[in-house]
């Protein structure tokens, strides 16, 4: 099945073509983030502006290289997200959908991250996923455990109770004067760290490590670097280490842990944190079963990783029944 699929949940617009769920034949990505840096964050209204401005033409381009009849449907994120920028995706998704009588796929976003992991690269041997396993989703708004018994399965294990991994990341990092750069401006200074020189860090909780829930939960590390961060006795980049080196140990003892009562034979990582070279470096040293990432080009927000969920889950929808639900649930039975 070839897919036109299109993500605008964030300040992304992402549109690309699948073929099959595992072969990326065009794909285009835009994204307004440099606009928003004066805001300390996200804009809702200007990343929606934004799309409204965007998808027009990157829609036209596809064209040019995959006409619309080639199209056997349409897959389009319809939540989580921000709602005025899921609306352009959507309505957009729709509109192509009724115009040229196809039908969508509606796909949630967070799943979607999982099947990232599907896609075959040119040039590059992808690793055999082997069934069942566990689905490690982390991003900025998502930290979400999944098993899969099958490539068609999901089953919510547990997720966080509070703030995710990834905005764990993305508010330690301007506590530490690095301004919106998130996770990957605390990984560059954790490598400029030398734990053999002795130097002082502070010493954070990992949180939730020792229960046993799969929940996880990282609101109260924040409070922790803050309380420390304050005491002005650590080096910054000491600093970024330690906070780098809890949140990472707490993503893969969970996990881990899942594998002594959710018996799997891959471990799937996926989401933006994914691309963390530490939090992939410890599941090599730590994960009894093989484990496997996407590229980091699509760890993030894109396109590619839509049309894959719609191959392995979706379901072809009318496309008047399809509406975008900002607070889609992300649990599954």
């Amino acid at each position: 099945m070839k897919i036109l699929a299109i993500e605008t949940s964030f300040d992304e617009t992402a549109i690309a073509i699948v073929q099959d769920g595992t072969h990326v034949l065009f794909q285009l990505l835009t994204s307004s983030s440099s606009l928003h840096e004066s805001f300390g964050g996200v804009l809702p209204e200007l990343a929606a502006r934004k799309q409204v401005e965007y998808i027009i033409p990157m829609l036209s381009e596809t064209f040019k290289h995959h006409p619309l009849s080639s199209i056997d449907a349409i897959a389009v994120t319809i939540g989580p997200g921000l709602i005025g920028s899921l609306l352009v995706g959507v309505e957009a998704a729709k509109t192509i959908a009724f115009i040229a009588n196809k039908p969508i796929i509606p796909v949630n976003h967070v799943h979607a991250h999982i099947y990232a992991n599907f896609i075959k690269q040119e040039r590059q041997s992808t690793p055999e996923i082997e069934f069942p396993a566990l689905a490690l989703v982390v991003s900025g708004g998502h930290t979400e455990l999944f098993y899969m018994q099958t490539a068609s399965s999901l089953a919510w294990l547990g997720g966080t109770i509070d703030d995710a991994a990834g905005e764990a990341f993305d508010k330690t990092a301007r506590l530490l004067g690095f301004g919106n750069r998130g996770g990957k401006a605390i990984e560059e200074a954790a490598r400029r760290y030398a734990p053999s020189k002795r130097l002082t860090r502070p010493s954070l909780p990992r949180p939730l490590v020792r229960d046993d829930t799969l929940s996880f939960s990282f609101s109260g590390l924040k409070t922790a670097v803050l309380r420390e961060w304050e005491k002005e006795i650590y080096e910054v980049n000491a600093f970024a280490y330690e906070i780098q080196e809890a949140i990472t140990d707490a993503l893969v003892e969970k996990t881990l842990k899942a594998t002594k009562n959710y018996p799997a034979k891959t471990i799937l990582l996926s989401g933006g944190v994914a691309a963390n070279e530490r939090l992939r470096e410890k599941f090599a040293e730590r994960s009894p079963i093989p484990f496997v990432f996407p590229p980091k080009e699509f760890c993030t927000d894109n396109a590619v990783m839509i049309g894959a969920a719609a191959s392995f889950i979706g379901t072809p929808t009318e496309w008047r029944y399809v509406e975008a639900m900002p607070d889609l649930p992300v649990e599954t039975d």
